[in-house]
């Protein structure tokens, strides 16, 4: 991919800026006013990746027509404008921009005598935290009177201060992501299935269009998902239309339990991509799972710990063997990049300068000590807002657990749809007891839901992704990524929260999307109510299943490291238990069998000319997403979505 010009320039940003504006309002409009397709909320953005497939498909070769390549962009300047889309998703819906403004709304507006919210919560909370006035927190859920003013200034401190530790948290994020890649992109050359489609997009060939817009393998593949998304669809306009089913259960285990069977285009085209043991690893454990789980339904084996609804659907036993492998996946990782770790600390002292870092975004004494100050200003943060020092830094370093194995799980996975097996402050309370947490602790945890909890995309694996794309970027200088990653964020927090405002205080909260204004922002508080009416000790059970998949992770990453021919990849124990491998394990298995077939009969070419099919299943899928949702918008029809996940 040769480079004549900096992909870094202003016509790159502004276009990418607008981009990432229109992504966010688009995702925005999708769920809380169409009521349809979720467009930015996993780690490849559907509505992101159709903005970007119009622009490499459409706009750009017109662009090349009418002006001879003068005001056209290049492969990589098209791959920055698509890296801050992508950054900008991880924050616009789901990973961030619906949960922030309902979450901190809730507490008074949803407070009654039977929840005791106003006695239990309210109190820990500061006032520069969220509007506990519920003539401010009223009208946000149910719509202001025609003509009355959004009351921007009883929100403009909690927006502050809560953007400060956003911007604060994400940079830090973008540090710790940085001084990782070298060992996860140029060592251990992990696959960034999610890295592969865009880059492919701006493979240039003979004329305007990319080559993979011109393989008819392509289209057929594209194809079949707009068909299926469009009977789907067209069903809601008229009955007659058959339905096609991609999905069904089987009961099991005495009708205990589901077996479901979903095929998902997007995660079939993206299984394709990755390892054949990973593939199997992930289906093989999540069947493992699923028989474990039939096993304590038929026998009564179960657990009364709270440990939320996140991650493993709640099953306390599953999150917490969860988390026991999430701790040692993360710890054994870094382990064997000991001696990375190593170079970068004593490079950020002054103490050696053999470690390279010219191709990072950041340097690593930049990134080094960034991480050290941010997280103390994170640390000093949450202990102003009321939460016990101890406690912070356990939260903290529980979410970047989470945070940083899922991102390795996802760059070697390809899983687009993914979450972690638990969420950092359930896994405080459950290490240590909400008695010990204590009741001025406990309502910071149930905050921390806006940023840690219900999460299916968020900027540590979007950065990650980026920086390995950047890799087609050549000798340029990538520090200029830094500064454009963070403008990203930025973009989708402002935006995000200047169309929130404004749609729930002109339309009612509870109007807009179920789950993000009345489901999930009680969420986090009825689990601060439970601990707080039934205080507890830490959970022995809890302990004995983290050190059960701390011990079977540990083997399991043993093996793998030791033994060349060992079948089972530790990434798919990880991830096994989660609710969502629960429903993409059939199209993780059929992506895993046909790749299976094409290698041994076929072999890597067969492999290799079958890409652009799957390619053309994942783009088809996401592109019927968002051309239903503004066929829906125009003709007012509301809850006709054909993608969730």
């Amino acid at each position: 991919m040769e480079i004549t010009r900096s992909p870094f320039n202003t016509k790159t940003i502004l276009t990418g800026s607008i981009m990432s504006i229109l992504l966010t309002v688009m995702a925005q409009f999708s769920v809380n006013i169409v009521h349809d397709s979720y467009l930015a909320i996993d780690h490849m953005p559907a509505g992101g990746i159709f903005i970007f497939f119009l622009l490499a498909i459409l706009i750009n070769p017109l662009l090349r027509f009418f002006s001879r390549d003068k005001v056209s962009f290049s492969a990589t300047e098209l791959l920055v404008i698509y890296t801050m889309v992508l950054v900008t998703a991880s924050v616009a819906e789901m990973g961030l921009g619906c949960q922030f403004l309902p979450i901190l709304a809730a507490p008074s507006y949803y407070a009654t005598p039977q929840n005791q919210w106003a006695e239990l919560i309210l109190p820990h909370i500061k006032p520069w935290m969220m509007p506990k006035d519920i003539s401010v927190t009223a009208p946000f859920f149910e719509g202001l009177p025609k003509g009355a003013p959004i009351p921007w200034g009883a929100w403009a401190l909690p927006i502050f201060s809560w953007g400060i530790f956003l911007m604060a948290l994400y940079f830090v994020t973008i540090c710790a992501v940085s001084i990782l890649r070298k060992e996860w992109v140029e060592r251990e050359r992990l696959s960034f299935p999610l890295a592969q489609l865009p880059v492919a997009m701006v493979q240039a060939g003979r004329g305007r269009i990319p080559n993979l817009f011109k393989s008819k393998i392509f289209w057929l593949g594209f194809v079949i998902p707009v068909v299926f998304s469009s009977l789907l669809a067209l069903h809601r306009y008229f009955p007659i239309v058959p339905i096609p089913n991609l999905y069904t259960r089987v009961p099991v285990f005495r009708q205990t339990m589901d077996l479901i069977f979903r095929l998902s285009f997007p995660i079939l085209g993206f299984s394709y991509l990755i390892n054949l043991d990973v593939a199997f690893s992930v289906w093989f454990f999540n069947l493992i799972f699923l028989v474990f789980k039939g096993w304590m339904n038929i026998t009564g084996v179960s657990s009364p710990e709270n440990v939320g609804i996140y991650g493993a659907a709640g099953n306390p036993i599953l999150a917490n063997i969860g988390t026991g492998s999430f701790i040692v996946f993360v710890l054994f990782s870094l382990f064997l990049e000991r001696r990375h770790l190593k170079e970068v600390f004593r490079k950020a002292i002054g103490r050696g300068g053999e470690i390279d870092d010219s191709k990072e975004i950041v340097s690593y004494k930049t990134a080094f000590w960034g991480l050290i100050i941010g997280l103390l200003f994170l640390l000093g943060w949450l202990a102003a807002a009321g939460m016990s020092i101890w406690v912070a830094l356990f939260f903290l370093a529980g979410a970047f657990v989470f945070w940083i194995g899922l991102t390795r799980v996802v760059a070697e996975s390809g899983l687009a749809t993914l979450v972690g097996p638990s969420i950092s402050s359930a896994q405080v309370v459950s290490g240590f007891g909400s008695k010990v947490v204590g009741p001025e602790s406990l309502p910071q945890l149930g905050v921390t839901y806006i940023y840690s909890s219900d999460i299916r995309t968020f900027p540590a694996s979007s950065v990650m992704h980026s920086e390995k794309i950047a890799e087609k970027f050549g000798k340029v200088s990538l520090r200029p990524m830094l500064w454009v990653m963070l403008l990203a964020i930025f973009i989708g927090l402002a935006v995000s929260t200047i169309v929130i405002m404004k749609l729930a205080y002109t339309k009612g909260g509870i109007n807009l999307d179920d789950w993000y204004f009345i489901g999930g922002p009680q969420a986090p508080y009825n689990w601060v109510t439970d601990h707080l009416k039934n205080p507890i000790t830490f959970s022995k059970l809890g302990w004995v299943c983290r050190i059960a998949g701390a011990v079977i992770m540990f083997t399991l990453m043993f093996l793998r490291n030791r033994l060349i021919w060992w079948p089972l990849h530790p990434l798919g124990f990880t991830v096994g238990m989660v609710w969502l491998v629960d429903n993409l394990w059939f199209s993780i298995f059929l992506a895993w069998f046909i790749k299976t077939l094409l290698l041994r009969y076929g072999g890597p070419k067969a492999y290799e000319n079958g890409k652009p099919f799957f390619f053309g299943l994942i783009l088809g899928q996401y592109s019927a997403a968002v051309i239903w949702c503004f066929i829906n918008f125009l003709t007012h029809t509301t809850k006709n979505g054909v993608f969730w996940i």
